[in-house]
């Protein structure tokens, strides 16, 4: 959240207009009003299993605020169709797998449990299925023989500060032909 932030400043075609969590304690949310940003939570636990009901409350609480895109980042939780039907084409995400391998959690683990070469970081539009959509970027690491899980992860988060400003800035100005960062 915070290199999407900072990014859009100068020629950028995007600004941040809210900063929303599904957590009070959510790191970023204190990030984002030192910047400036306001910042929402809708906490999903009084929702129960009601998972419309909460996507309704997130709507309007968004709404209030009126943006174009809505950019997830480390937002884990899993949308209804009628929630992604709302924000199509205008709602990504990134992931750190290359996807389609490796959607959900745990990708690092199971990246080097399957012995791949590389690993990455995907943003790609957010539809109603489980890290899928159209991708918009990819960027690639270089699994070393001695990579933990850990290591891993802090090379290609790396990578995704990388990559996420640079696809928002395209998917902003209207490009949705996808970047491949080495």
């Amino acid at each position: 959240m915070v290199a999407l932030v900072d990014s859009m400043t100068g020629d950028h075609p995007a600004r941040p207009a809210l900063v929303l969590s599904n957590r009070a304690d959510a790191g970023g949310l204190q990030k984002a009003s030192a910047r400036g940003i306001p910042t929402e939570v809708v906490d999903h636990r009084p929702f129960g299993t009601d998972r419309p009901a909460f996507e309704d409350a997130l709507h309007a609480r968004i709404m209030q605020h009126a943006p174009d895109i809505i950019c997830l980042a480390g937002f884990l939780r899993v949308f209804t169709e009628g929630f992604v039907a709302r924000w199509h084409g205008r709602m990504i995400n990134i992931h750190p797998s290359l996807l389609p391998k490796y959607r959900g959690l745990e990708t690092h683990a199971r990246a080097l449990a399957a012995g791949e070469a590389e690993a990455g970081c995907t943003v790609h539009e957010v539809t109603a299925a489980l890290d899928d959509g159209p991708i918009l970027g990819q960027a690639r690491v270089a699994v070393a023989a001695d990579d933990t899980a850990a290591s891993l992860a802090a090379r290609v988060l790396s990578m995704e500060h990388e990559l996420y400003p640079a696809v928002l800035r395209r998917f902003a100005a209207g490009d949705r032909s996808p970047i491949w960062l080495p």
